[in-house]
C-alpha cells in the first residue's frame, strides 16, 4: 500500500528546521513501516518560512518583480527541504529527490521523496499527479492547519471548521488560479486535477502526530475529507 502525504514546508521549516518535529516524525515513520511490511510512503514537501523569505526578499530589492521568479524561488526552497527529508530518512529512500513526477519514477525503497516541479502551482499539484501514477485513492495534505474552516478563523470569529466538502464547494473557496506564496488549504491547480481524477484529499494538522497516527491506521481523525 502506497499512502501519499503532501509534507507541508510550514511544519518542516517554519523558520530554520524544525528539528524536533522531524526527530518525532522519523520515529512514527518508522513505528508504522515497522508493523506493516507492504505500507510505503510518499512525500511531496513545500517550501514553507524558506521559501517565503526568499520571494518577498526577491520582491522588495527586484525593480520588477514577476510571478515565475519568485515560483522558480519556491521551488527550490522545496528542493532543499526534500533533500533534508531524504537524507534523515537514509537507507529507507533509495532514489535521488522527484523534480519531475511526470518523467519515469523509480521506486524501490520505502520512502520516496519530492519535491516543486515548474513555476505554476505549488509542491500540493505534484502530491496529486504522484497520487494518479502510483494509483493511491487519497493525498494527505499535512500543514499547520487542524482542518478548512468556512472563511479564515483568524479574520473571522464565525469561521467554522467543515469535517467534510465536495470538491465544488471547496474549489469555489480556493479559486482557481495560484499565486507564488499563497496561503490556501490546498493548492487550486492540485484542487481541479484531484477533482478531474476523482482523487480523494484529506487536510489535517501535520503536528498533530497522533491525530496523524489514527488516520494512517484507520481510525477516527481530526480533518477535513475533501471529494
Amino acid at each position: 500500500m502506497i499512502t501519499v502525504i503532501s509534507l507541508g514546508g510550514s511544519i518542516v521549516a517554519p523558520d530554520g528546521v524544525d528539528e524536533a518535529f522531524l526527530k518525532a516524525f522519523v520515529k512514527l515513520l518508522r513505528e508504522l513501516v515497522a508493523e506493516d511490511a507492504e505500507r510505503r510512503f510518499i512525500f511531496v514537501v513545500g517550501g514553507g518560512g524558506p521559501a517565503r523569505a526568499w520571494q518577498k526578499a526577491y520582491r522588495a530589492i527586484a525593480e520588477q518583480s514577476c510571478d515565475e521568479q519568485a515560483d522558480w524561488i519556491g521551488v527550490m526552497a522545496t528542493r532543499l527541504n526534500a533533500q533534508l527529508i531524504k537524507a534523515v530518512l537514509g537507507d529507507w529512500c533509495k532514489e535521488a529527490v522527484v523534480t519531475n513526477p511526470m518523467e519515469a519514477v523509480s521506486f524501490e525503497g520505502r520512502v520516496l521523496v519530492a519535491a516543486g516541479w515548474k513555476p505554476g502551482f505549488s509542491s500540493d499539484y505534484d502530491a496529486v499527479l504522484l497520487a494518479e501514477r502510483f494509483k493511491a485513492a487519497q493525498v494527505i495534505n499535512l500543514s499547520n492547519i487542524e482542518q478548512v474552516y468556512t472563511a479564515d478563523p483568524r479574520l473571522d470569529p464565525n469561521a467554522k471548521p467543515i469535517d467534510k466538502i465536495a470538491w465544488p464547494e471547496f474549489r469555489a473557496m480556493v479559486g482557481n488560479e495560484w499565486v507564488p506564496g499563497k496561503n490556501v488549504p490546498f493548492d487550486p491547480v492540485a484542487s481541479a486535477h484531484a477533482q478531474k481524477i476523482g482523487l480523494t484529499v484529506i487536510c489535517a494538522a501535520g503536528r498533530n502526530l497522533e491525530n496523524l497516527k489514527d488516520l494512517l491506521r484507520g481510525k477516527l481523525f481530526l480533518g477535513t475529507t475533501i471529494g
